[in-house]
């Protein structure tokens, strides 16, 4: 947890990596198949779920709200109460360190007749809701405070308006809360983007039985959801989350002799935005058995140490890579020349301030990076970084993981201040990357 005593670690450099692991299921997809099994009929069971404290966090929520949430054995059983059926919760609910938990289960709530406080630890009370908030509340949600960031109490309602809404960012959260909202609206709702975000939630509404349907009209992509929904519970396979096997397809890239193998992993178009960079800057990064389950695309990700150089990421692909930044730019500390990522403004709000929180990280082990506007742009020496410095985390497990993940291939070690909050993501991290060889000792 983010609240618990600071674990400091450093890196110890490794010899090469070899093995062929599995990752923890997709968070965003596991978030999702637990909300939509609370708004079906019937029972959901859900395999390879990401056992996480964000995803049980979101599991106890929906417990809290009446649709009881249980691991059975190796599965997760859902016992849905229909779209609308959720109720009053005894008390306050706490979502921990997760933004995707609690801006979804906005959306979740809001077409419920019910009043529910939502907090979060010292991290996520800090973190923007206004951009949520905002269409919720032209739906009819109502919001007791006079702020925009946790703890909040939110009144749902039964007569939910729907809204035509463009997204003024893009953003698959605030996509997703307007959609799960608009299941319980006398209408359909519809969500406009000019920019593609991860598609998710529309493609297991229709596998849970919505009607939802996604075109492209004058350049932009158009999701109608159809209100006064019916979902049905279902099997439901979480694949491995390609942003928690970044780390160790990016590990392989940087320590020499190293051969890796990631099985059964979501690539999703929406998500593959840092392989497809990895490739372009000479990464020996390969998709192998490609298959579908439960309406998403997964395949196994082979990655084998690389020489690399740098290149310029484009804005338009930040959505389809938002979270893997900080292991990107630690990458980009070994290639030759710059790297150059553009329209980073959503790292600004996330768990940490990632932007300003990555460029410390890298200045502090010898690595020149600028900030420019939303820009990061990485000065690559072609060979291993110096290292040898103590990263501050800010209580954020993607910049712990980013940095455990340069330091294996680093001069000196590289410290991070904390790892406990790790856990709220990848609690399989520091046991897979030792099954693949690499070394950390505690600090």
């Amino acid at each position: 947890m983010s609240d618990a005593v600071p674990r400091p670690l450093s890196t110890v450099r490794t010899a090469a990596l070899s093995g062929r692991v599995r990752v923890p299921g997709d968070k965003s997809i596991s978030h999702r198949a637990l909300m939509l099994g609370a708004l079906s009929t019937g029972k959901t069971r859900i395999t390879g779920l990401l056992e996480g404290e964000d995803v049980i966090g979101t599991a106890k929520a929906l417990t809290a709200l009446g649709a009881l949430a249980e691991k059975e054995g190796d599965t997760w059983v859902v016992t849905g109460r229909g779209v609308g059926g959720l109720s009053q919760p005894d008390g306050p609910i706490d979502f921990g360190n997760s933004g995707t938990g609690v801006r979804l289960m906005m959306g979740v709530i809001a077409g419920h007749p019910i009043t529910v406080k939502m907090t979060g630890d010292a991290s996520l009370t800090k973190r923007p809701m206004r951009r949520v908030l905002a269409p919720l509340k032209q739906m009819g949600l109502e919001i007791a405070e006079d702020r925009e960031t946790l703890p909040l109490t939110l009144r749902g309602s039964d007569q939910l308006v729907p809204i035509v809404y463009e997204l003024p960012v893009p953003s698959a959260q605030v996509k997703s809360a307007v959609l799960l909202a608009g299941l319980h609206t006398a209408g359909e709702t519809t969500v406009l983007e000019r920019e593609p975000t991860r598609d998710h939630t529309e493609r297991m509404l229709r596998y849970f039985g919505a009607d939802v349907q996604t075109e492209r009209v004058d350049g932009k992509t158009r999701i109608t959801v159809k209100g006064d929904a019916e979902l049905a519970g279902r099997d439901v396979v979480v694949p491995g989350d390609p942003s928690s096997a970044a780390f160790l397809v990016c590990a392989a890239l940087l320590v020499p002799g190293s051969d890796v193998t990631i099985e059964g992993v979501l690539v999703n178009e929406s998500r593959t935005g840092l392989y497809v960079t990895l490739q372009e800057m000479g990464g020996d990064v390969t998709f192998t058995n490609a298959r579908e389950e439960g309406g998403e695309p997964i395949a196994d990700i082979r990655a084998r140490f690389s020489r690399l150089k740098g290149v310029n990421v484009p804005a338009e692909r930040a959505p389809s890579m938002i979270d893997e930044y900080p292991v990107l730019s630690c990458v980009a500390s070994f290639a030759e020349g710059d790297t150059r990522m553009h329209g980073l403004a959503e790292l600004k709000v996330k768990e940490s301030d990632r932007l300003a929180a990555t460029a410390a990280g890298l200045e502090a082990n010898g690595v020149k990076a600028t900030v420019d506007g939303d820009t990061l742009i990485v000065h690559g020496n072609g060979g291993p970084v110096a290292g040898g410095g103590i990263v501050t985390t800010h209580l954020d497990h993607r910049i712990a993981m980013a940095f455990l993940t340069m330091g294996l291939a680093s001069e000196a070690p590289v410290t991070v201040d904390d790892t406990a909050m790790i856990a709220t993501s990848f609690p399989q991290f520091l046991d897979l990357m030792g099954q693949l060889g690499a070394s950390y000792r505690e600090k």
